[in-house]
């Protein structure tokens, strides 16, 4: 087991009765921004993401996805970048635009055109990455591939490879022990 996910069964794996924003119920529950944003969790995300999307030969400007669950995962891989000879900057994109000031979807470094890396802290139905790619692609960005931290293994993953995106997780659920529970 590696240390992210040692950090991540101790702080975010809960067990009981939950219902997911996918509106499925589980037996455990992750919330991953208990390990993302610890300091530890920080630095192990950042590290493991950037060598993931550098390893999926992922050439793209910038991470980001649809707050809050993909904010400190895409902030910890661009402060990993930093000094590199591939730097990436992040972004967030909001669940609804702005009613005022600029009124974006999209805040942070995102420029039209360019490719981008979507993340997210746990993928269950893909709903939230799907949400983050239809932002961006409608401002004009170019999805390189999709990256979570956890992949549940209920089907998300399948849905977004179907639709022509690459996606890679840096652990999944049988791999914290818990596959095959729902």
């Amino acid at each position: 087991m590696t240390p992210l996910e040692e950090l991540l069964l101790a702080r975010s794996v809960r067990r009981g009765d939950f219902v997911l924003a996918s509106g499925q119920h589980s037996s455990y529950y992750i919330d991953c921004r208990l390990t993302t944003m610890s300091a530890e969790g920080m630095v192990l995300v950042g590290r493991a993401g950037l060598e993931c999307i550098r390893a999926a030969g992922w050439a793209a400007s910038a991470v980001g996805g649809l707050t809050l669950g993909a904010d400190p995962v895409a902030y910890a891989i661009a402060a990993a970048s930093f000094g590199s000879d591939s730097q990436l900057d992040a972004f967030t994109v909001r669940k609804e635009a702005k009613s005022h000031g600029t009124r974006r979807l999209i805040e942070g470094n995102f420029t039209p055109g360019t490719p981008v890396v979507i993340v997210e802290d746990v993928i269950t139905s893909g709903k939230s990455a799907r949400q983050a790619i239809d932002a961006v692609q409608a401002e004009g960005g170019r999805v390189a591939g999709v990256l979570a931290v956890v992949d549940r293994e209920q089907g998300g993953r399948q849905v977004l490879e179907a639709e022509g995106y690459a996606v890679q997780a840096l652990t999944t659920a049988s791999a914290l022990g818990l596959g095959g529970e729902r």
